[in-house]
């Protein structure tokens, strides 16, 4: 019985034994563990650093942007008011030209002939005219001896009168017939750039209803407008004298400049879209633009040449609680404000930061214009970041031995 109970006793020694080494071989997988974790897989809260920047001065302005047609600023349809074929053709596509040049003639033929017949009319009314005269001046003197009835005066009276109205007649046919030869003649009425052609050598040309167009000619294609198609959203903000700008794809890297004239009030819709043509003068010294060009305008609404100017992030940043750790958040209260746009900025003064309401113009998403409550000495927080770690500072695992000495790669 003694040798049972030596032997049971030293069987629990050996067990418990066991036991404290899996307790310990158990505790010190958890300490590496809770190590490996502090070092290596915790999330570490990085330092703010907080994006500032100073109001300065400079140049803002608001725009619309549209589409739109490059036109000559004056442009001639010139048509012929006879008809007939053409004989001769004296100008071209591109042509220069000046007032009173002579650009194509019709045949006159036919026109002459006309002219004729009617000269011939007038000379057989003016004889009518002498003949009928001649006689009533024999009656008017037989009428006042009373050689002759009264009817008979009458008679003689009715044939002088109608053969002066048939000379009238005859004089205007001649007129009318010699200034439709004149018409056979097309002549320039301007000094100006033929832009189109209509008509070759051989062609006929009918003027019975409507005029045809013969030639298009620009009056000075140094002078150029821009036909801009501006929405009913913007139209409200484009004024006469607004200054705009242009490309043309032609000229893709080249800008070009012009100036409002004039807001055409006739709507025009396409596709449920209203949209309003503006005029804009755009000089053509160079002779780049050419007539049809489509152009991307800019219109320049307002401009401020000298404005003090903050970044636009300024106006939506927000303080989170990574800054209340480190900042004091103050609000800035009993502000004399002007009536105006208002909004909020967070200025940066030691370890505070203070909210102000400010005074703001123009904003085109980049910089903002501050009409009032700032001063080129604040400093306006426009943004937040972690402070990056500095490369050499002591990190990782102090259970992991460093390497000493430089040695060959």
């Amino acid at each position: 019985m003694i040798f049972i109970a030596v032997c049971l006793s030293n069987f629990n020694s050996e067990i418990m034994k066991i036991n404290y080494k899996r307790w310990g071989l158990l505790a010190g997988i958890l300490a590496l563990a809770l190590l490996i974790w502090y070092f290596f897989v915790r999330t570490k809260e990085q330092p703010i650093a907080l994006l500032t920047e100073r109001p300065a001065y400079g140049y803002i302005a608001q725009s619309v942007t549209a589409t739109g047609k490059i036109e000559p600023e004056d442009t001639v349809t010139v048509g012929t008011q006879v008809s007939g074929i053409i004989q001769y053709l004296y100008v071209d596509y591109n042509s220069k030209v000046k007032k009173g040049q002579l650009l194509a003639q019709l045949d006159k033929s036919l026109l002459r002939a006309t002219l004729d017949q009617y000269k011939g009319n007038l000379q057989n009314a003016e004889s009518q005219l002498l003949f009928a005269t001649n006689n009533y001046n024999r009656q008017n003197l037989l009428f006042k001896t009373d050689a002759i009835s009264k009817a008979d005066y009458d008679v003689a009276l009715n044939t002088y009168t109608a053969a002066k109205a048939a000379v009238k007649t005859a004089e205007a046919q001649v007129r009318l017939a010699a200034k439709n030869l004149s018409y056979a003649d097309i002549y320039s009425p301007i000094d100006g750039v033929v832009l189109n052609r209509t008509i070759n050598v051989g062609q006929t040309v009918a003027a019975s209803f409507n005029t045809p167009t013969l030639f298009i000619i620009a009056r000075d294609i140094t002078k150029m407008e821009v036909y801009a198609a501006v929405d009913e959203a913007d139209i409200g903000e484009v004024k006469a004298g607004n200054r705009a700008t242009f490309t043309v794809d032609a000229f893709i890297n080249d800008q070009f400049s012009g100036i409002v004239r004039d807001i055409r009030l006739h709507p025009s819709t396409s596709a449920n879209v209203v949209t309003y043509t503006t005029i804009i003068n755009a000089p053509n010294k160079d002779l780049k633009l050419k007539p049809g060009m489509t152009a991307n305008i800019t219109i320049y609404t307002r401009e401020v040449q000298h404005a003090l100017l903050i970044p636009s992030t300024a106006l939506s940043y927000r303080p989170d609680s990574s800054v209340k750790k480190e900042y004091q958040l103050v609000t800035e209260t009993g502000q004399n404000v002007k009536n105006g746009q208002t909004a909020w900025v967070w200025l940066q003064k030691e370890h505070r930061l203070i909210k102000k309401r400010i005074i703001i113009g123009i904003n085109d998403n980049i910089k903002v214009e501050v009409l009032n409550g700032l001063t080129p000495n604040d400093i306006v927080v426009t943004s937040q970041t972690a402070k990056a770690i500095v490369k050499g500072a002591t990190s990782g695992s102090p259970f992991i031995p460093r390497r000493t000495g430089g040695g060959r790669r």
